[in-house]
């Protein structure tokens, strides 16, 4: 299938990732983190909405002793952050206490929200807390993080597709587009 410019809401989009290349990555980094947590038992925390896509490929790869719980935070209006994340959806203290944790999330890109996250998961007792991003801006990046599984570095740039989306809508497209400015 060709990818050409689509219309989003408001605003066009140009081609950018195949479906192919992503679940290319997807599948290395399932590889990389069974490789590294195998033994563990870990709990993958999804950030939704975004992650959902990635999570869902990414956990049909994962054939080891897991669990998985969803959190959700709010950041973007449009095409900008809001500069603070709004937790949604948390999780229980009890269920992260002692656990070694992957956070699953679709993109990082200022590292705020990602922070924040932290941040609260060391509070609830977190024994390790490891992060796998299927985007990765780091150029964008204003705290001092350490991604531990990464899809794919991307430059700064405002996309869509495969769970990110733009005023909640291009979730499901199955590729990665970047906006046309």
């Amino acid at each position: 299938m060709i990818m050409s410019i689509i219309r989003v809401s408001d605003k066009d989009f140009a081609p950018f990732i195949p479906q192919e290349k992503i679940e290319n990555e997807i599948h290395r980094i399932a590889s990389e983190i069974k490789q590294d947590m195998q033994d563990k038992q870990p709990l993958f925390l999804v950030m939704l909405n975004g992650a959902f896509m990635f999570a869902a490929e990414l956990f049909k790869s994962l054939d080891m002793p897991c669990e998985m719980a969803f959190v959700k935070y709010k950041t973007y209006v449009g095409t900008h952050s809001t500069g603070k994340p709004n937790e949604m959806l948390g999780i229980e203290p009890e269920k992260v206490n002692g656990r070694n944790i992957v956070i699953v999330e679709d993109i990082v890109d200022s590292g705020f929200t990602m922070t924040e996250l932290l941040k609260d998961l060391n509070k609830k007792g977190a024994k390790s807390i490891k992060i796998a991003t299927m985007m990765f801006k780091p150029k964008a990046l204003k705290y001092d993080l350490k991604m531990d599984y990464v899809g794919m570095e991307i430059g700064n740039d405002f996309i869509v597709g495969y769970g990110l989306d733009y005023n909640e809508y291009g979730r499901n497209l199955k590729e990665i587009y970047k906006i046309v400015e």
